[in-house]
């Protein structure tokens, strides 16, 4: 990086579910940006998908309620665009001297390689996973195919599409008595149930598909939720803490995550067996590869006390807000959330 100030422009909000999550993220990361270094233009994008000028000051509003948070701006911004050179128009309304991108929109049009390639066609730099790693990741069915062929572990599981036929005896047989029904492209458990019974496994088939037309069955595990950072583009590194998700509630839900502040436990470091921690380093690295991603991830696993774990899912754009565990285990690591932030900027900058 040069000497004179970066222009980051930082992308929040966007028409997923997980808007407001997005927001919360988005406050923290333009709280911790060195304003010596990077001059800070946030961007909103409201649920209806048209795009928001705003400062850095005051332009989140309720930042520590997640029920309640919200931009205001009255400054309406065509999205990017790559602009002839011959070209010395400026446009007051405009994101063109923008230097690079830090996208915090996480769900679908944010995660999913959606405004990633809208940035890409606007020959913009930006943070995190290009458009084939964001969209493998976000569609937990090709991630999960994909990480097999690896041969790294995955929770047993079924897809189903809309309109298939979903035979509940039959699943009992091939995944046992429980598991998990979730939407295949949505994130922070969205959509997501836990099904013991018939009655159960129908409320949650029409939960899950009334959010996305492929859905994936998941055999329950007892396993602990273990989670690693992994931070880099082609020589990726995982962070040397692990972090272990306690949940509170049934399991870790959307409202375990950010409604209920006592919804689960946090525990950094996880207590693991050294040997097993540092094999789930090395997998999370190379489950980084294999799915194409760039920047960072955070890649979640279930643990079983005979020390043998799985790949839940892999997060391309995880949150940032003050219980976010990515941050967190890089802090932990020895990495401030500052100097995190550097690292990805310079990160998103190499060619």
């Amino acid at each position: 990086m040069n000497h004179s100030r970066l222009k980051v422009g930082l992308i929040c909000g966007g028409t997923s579910g997980e808007h407001q999550v997005s927001l919360i993220s988005a406050y923290h990361i333009q709280k911790a940006l060195d304003r010596s270094r990077f001059d800070v233009q946030m961007i909103g994008i409201n649920l209806e998908g048209s795009w928001f000028l705003g400062e850095s000051e005051g332009f989140l509003e309720h930042h520590d309620d997640v029920r309640k948070v919200s931009f205001s701006s009255s400054h309406p911004v065509n999205i990017p665009e790559r602009r002839p050179l011959e070209s010395t128009e400026k446009k007051s309304n405009s994101l063109d001297e923008i230097d690079v991108f830090f996208p915090i929109t996480h769900g679908r049009f944010g995660e999913d390689g959606a405004l990633q390639g809208l940035l890409e066609m606007a020959g913009k730099p930006y943070v995190g996973s290009n458009v084939y790693g964001s969209a493998i990741c976000m569609d937990k069915d090709v991630c999960k195919r994909l990480l097999v062929l690896q041969g790294i572990p995955v929770v047993p599981y079924r897809v189903f599409r809309s309109g298939d036929h979903v035979r509940h005896e039959e699943l009992i047989q091939e995944l046992g008595p429980t598991f998990f029904v979730k939407p295949s492209r949505e994130g922070s458990s969205l959509g997501v149930s836990k099904a013991r019974t018939a009655n159960e496994f129908e409320e949650a088939l029409k939960i899950a598909f009334g959010i996305d037309r492929k859905i994936l069955v998941e055999k329950a595990t007892q396993g602990r939720e273990i989670e690693c950072s992994v931070l880099g583009n082609d020589k990726p590194v995982a962070a040397e803490v692990l972090g272990e998700i306690v949940p509170k509630h049934e399991f870790y839900s959307y409202e375990a995550k950010y409604v209920d502040d006592e919804g689960a436990k946090l525990v950094i470091p996880a207590q693991i067996e050294e040997d097993t921690a540092r094999r789930i380093r090395e997998t999370a690295v190379d489950a980084f590869r294999c799915t194409e991603c760039r920047g960072m991830a955070r890649v979640d696993f279930f643990l079983e006390d005979d020390g043998s774990f799985f790949i839940n899912e892999i997060n391309t754009l995880p949150g940032f807000t003050s219980i976010s565990m990515y941050p967190k285990l890089w802090e932990a690591s020895g990495l401030p959330y500052s100097k995190l932030l550097e690292r990805l900027i310079e990160l998103a900058l190499e060619t």
